[in-house]
């Protein structure tokens, strides 16, 4: 039997968690019920629970044999404030929050691995599954790292997933080196000064001067980044005034940046500053640019990404997994933990369907079996039986 064989026996089970976790989602940094459901089921399995790490993470940990190595598992566990327009029986019961990126599946993932390792300890040394809270923007990952996560749970590697649309289910893709790009959100405030929208001339239009830094920002990346270095700026949101006939005395434009190195996003900050600022002055307004939450660029070690990549291949073949595939403009805070530990975050075929943060998106029950064993995979071929490290 193989092991996904073994670990498709309970996908009665791990479907019936992953639908009630759809649909109970809880947003970023108050996961309560979910990390209680998650501590839950590893308590009945035997394994050891670690509660309230980083505020609503969970660590459980497994020890088999004498082996002094230790490898990480990650899942995130938030939702997304969002309302879901499906109709499947176990879609949101909560308005207004939506587990539109998979989270459940990647927890219930985990779970399944944890479950199956439980059972047959076919490994030598430690496993921490790590259940991370807070990962759609909300600071999660720093919150478990300043919490001392890899102090308290030390790792000698650590992987993670990620479900993908339209890539079929049971094939993985994985991008040694640079894999998903850094970034963060941002917000300028523009100050002009209120007027009748007969007389322009008596006020400063911040919504003028609003509409030509979007424009000027997107001379930033075709203008001060090389073309050789994948970068994006995008304006997603314009607000400014509330009637026909006035002109306000504020505007504020939002946004997102995304680029693939650390010096790269520095420059495009510098120039986003220097450009908000002077444009504003040249029409005797001000602006006041302001970067919300950040991410590092993700950065998958090439040894333990080709180690993933093998292991992946002896599960369901090589013509399933592509061991090189390109980097993505998306950002994951799993970065955080791969810049204190060597890893891979991996990508997993989740069938057709509707593209990830959409309001009828759905985690594709299939693919759990696969992601679960993966995960078992890793850990028996990173720690095996018979040896000591």
């Amino acid at each position: 039997m193989s092991l996904v064989e073994a670990i498709a026996r309970d996908a009665d089970e791990l479907t019936a968690i992953r639908r009630d976790l759809h649909a109970h989602p809880e947003l970023g940094m108050v996961e309560h019920r979910t990390a209680a459901e998650v501590a839950r089921f590893l308590q009945e399995w035997g394994i050891e629970v670690h509660r309230g790490v980083g505020q609503t993470g969970v660590v459980g940990v497994l020890r088999a044999g004498n082996g002094a190595g230790a490898i990480g598992l990650r899942a995130d566990m938030d939702a997304l404030p969002m309302h879901e327009a499906g109709d499947a029986p176990w879609r949101s019961q909560i308005a207004g929050r939506m587990h539109a990126c998979g989270h459940d599946g990647h927890t219930t993932m985990l779970l399944g691995a944890a479950r199956y390792l439980a059972r047959t300890r076919n490994f030598n040394g430690t496993v921490h599954f790590i259940f991370q809270p807070g990962e759609e923007g909300c600071g999660g990952a720093l919150a478990m790292l300043q919490d001392g996560l890899f102090e308290r749970f030390p790792c000698d590697a650590i992987f993670g997933m990620h479900n993908q649309p339209d890539l079929p289910v049971g094939e993985f893709r994985l991008t040694p080196g640079p894999a998903m790009a850094g970034g963060g959100f941002f917000d300028i405030t523009i100050t002009g000064v209120g007027a009748h929208a007969a007389r322009p001339e008596a006020g400063i239009d911040p919504v003028l001067v609003a509409c030509h830094i979007v424009t000027a920002l997107q001379s930033i990346v075709s203008r001060t980044v090389s073309p050789r270095e994948p970068a994006v700026i995008s304006v997603t949101k314009i607000v400014g005034g509330d009637a026909h006939n006035v002109i306000p005395q504020t505007a504020r434009v939002g946004g997102t940046l995304r680029g693939m190195s650390k010096a790269v996003l520095a420059d495009m900050q510098a120039a986003m500053h220097r450009i908000t600022e002077n444009v504003a002055a040249a029409f005797g307004a001000t602006a006041v640019l302001a970067f919300g939450p950040t991410f590092i660029p993700l950065c998958n070690d090439p040894r333990q990404t080709a180690f993933a990549a093998e292991t992946a291949m002896a599960l369901v073949g090589a013509d399933q997994v592509d061991p090189d595939a390109p980097a993505v403009m998306g950002s994951e805070d799993f970065a955080y933990m791969l810049d204190r530990v060597p890893g891979s975050f991996l990508r997993i075929g989740n069938g057709p369907g509707e593209g990830l943060h959409h309001q009828r998106y759905d985690f594709n029950d299939a693919a759990i079996p696969y992601g679960s064993a993966l995960f078992a995979a890793l850990v028996e071929r990173f720690l095996p039986r018979g040896t000591a490290l």
